[in-house]
């Protein structure tokens, strides 16, 4: 990122996965580094498994908390078709950071719409710079919590964000109740291994 340059980062997924913790989390990152954060999220119905999205930009200077079409440098999600969702926010060879994960919404199970299939593929052949994991595989073998997929996206993603490590690990301790710290540096420290 120059001087005058801003990273916009759209974070995505379902109600339930942690969306509005990892965006807390890079944005607390952000400000301990002395950069200027905006925020914004949609989460109307998060709470029925629905869309959740937030959007953190980071610069010198942000005047408005909502990413532009076609602007965001990097994309976290935490479910493939959230992914396909928000690819108008992503500017061209964007990173995108997926879990390997399908949760059909409730048009796919009232089969009134189908789930497309091989999600990563598709990003790929738009041109973007795709990382896939299996987030929750890789949690079950080190033996986390699955309620930790956040922190591992956000620790694979945090390669391409211009946040030094240490200033994650201290927004980590910040934002996340104080018996899960730990565990939390550790799988953020896992995801970056990636």
């Amino acid at each position: 990122m120059t001087k005058n340059e801003n990273t916009d980062i759209v974070i995505c997924g379902v109600g339930g996965q942690g969306v509005i913790l990892a965006s807390k989390v890079l944005a607390t990152a952000a400000l301990l580094q002395g950069f200027d954060v905006k925020a914004s999220e949609v989460h109307g119905m998060a709470q029925r498994g629905g869309s959740v999205l937030s959007q953190v930009r980071i610069g010198k200077e942000i005047f408005s908390p909502t990413i532009p079409l076609c602007k965001a440098s990097t994309c976290l999600s935490f479910e493939e078709l959230e992914a396909l969702r928000y690819l108008p926010y992503l500017k061209e060879k964007a990173m995108i950071v997926v879990n390997n994960k399908r949760i059909d919404p409730l048009l796919v199970e009232l089969k009134q719409a189908k789930y497309p299939e091989n999600v990563i593929d598709l990003l790929k052949e738009k041109g973007f710079n795709v990382s896939s994991i299996n987030g929750e595989e890789t949690l079950k073998e080190k033996g986390f919590p699955l309620k930790a997929l956040n922190i591992l996206l956000l620790g694979v993603a945090s390669k391409t964000i211009p946040i030094a490590e240490e200033f994650f690990l201290t927004a980590i301790e910040k934002s996340v109740p104080l018996k899960t710290v730990e565990i939390n540096k550790e799988v953020f420290m896992l995801g970056r291994s990636f």
